[in-house]
């Protein structure tokens, strides 16, 4: 099957001094977020510079905490900077009508909610709100390693695997130009994962869109992307061609954090 294909080629999404950071002991950063900065900070992700070039595979891989998930948020808006800038395709993200921009720039997250419903709801429900023409749910399905008939199943039945593929369907439903997937095979066994990896991989190279992975699989950030960045405590502390930053850690805190993280993976197929 051919898949959707975004309006344009993918997305460039860029990062200038961008950080985010939460009031110290609330769990609400609105007034963060609105520039209000009374109060002792918490610093989630901090000074973050770079570039995804349109069509790039970028890995971000990091420990537990240490604020990739926060990177993602910020280039759709589901968590406005609190200092610096994020750019897609060389629009600030505040300048973008949110509801756009998460059509152009999508997330799939690692324990997604479905919408009520039928399968089929869910994976129309995009293009329905934004006017586009519907998919073939039960192609798309098959693409991400289901079976086509479970597009009429309820939504609200499906185990977490089923409901981590069905959210990429979802998302490649809509069009976009630049997918952010946090740690969407954790929930997945082998051969799931590998079905997976294999259709991000083909909508990629026949979309010519861009992907951030976050993965805490480092044979998985190796076999999939281009480039690696490494986040450590909140900052950037490698960014560049994966096999490069794998074979040559720039500082001995990132070659300690590959040292300590390896995990086994599934062969060794690269993009």
């Amino acid at each position: 099957m051919q898949p959707p294909s975004p309006d344009s080629r993918g997305a460039a999404i860029r990062f200038d001094h961008a950080g985010a950071a939460v009031l110290a002991g609330e769990g609400n950063h609105d007034k963060v977020r609105n520039g209000e900065e009374g109060g002792s900070l918490r610093w989630l992700l901090r000074d973050v510079n770079g570039r995804v070039e349109p069509g790039q595979c970028v890995a971000i891989i990091g420990p537990s905490g240490s604020g990739k998930s926060t990177l993602l948020s910020l280039c759709n808006l589901l968590r406005t900077p609190s200092a610096g800038h994020v750019f897609v395709d060389e629009v600030e993200v505040r300048a973008w009508r949110p509801s756009e921009l998460r059509r152009r720039v999508a997330m799939v997250f690692q324990q997604p909610v479905m919408l009520p419903g039928t399968v089929r709801d869910n994976i129309e429900a995009a293009p329905r709100l934004h006017g586009l023409p519907l998919p073939d749910a039960r192609e798309l399905l098959e693409r991400v390693g289901l079976f086509a008939s479970m597009a009429e199943q309820p939504a609200d039945g499906l185990s977490g695997g089923q409901r981590q593929r069905v959210a990429l369907a979802r998302a490649l439903a809509q069009r976009p130009a630049a997918l952010l997937l946090d740690e969407v095979t954790s929930a997945l066994d082998a051969d799931g994962v590998r079905t997976v990896e294999a259709a991000i991989l083909a909508w990629r190279r026949e979309t010519g869109g861009t992907v951030m992975w976050v993965t805490h699989d480092l044979v998985q950030a190796r076999r999939v992307s281009h480039v690696t960045w490494v986040v450590l405590e909140g900052r950037i502390a490698a960014q560049g061609e994966t096999e490069k930053v794998f074979a040559s850690p720039p500082s001995e805190a990132v070659r300690a954090f590959l040292a300590g993280a390896q995990r086994p993976g599934q062969g060794e197929d690269t993009p």
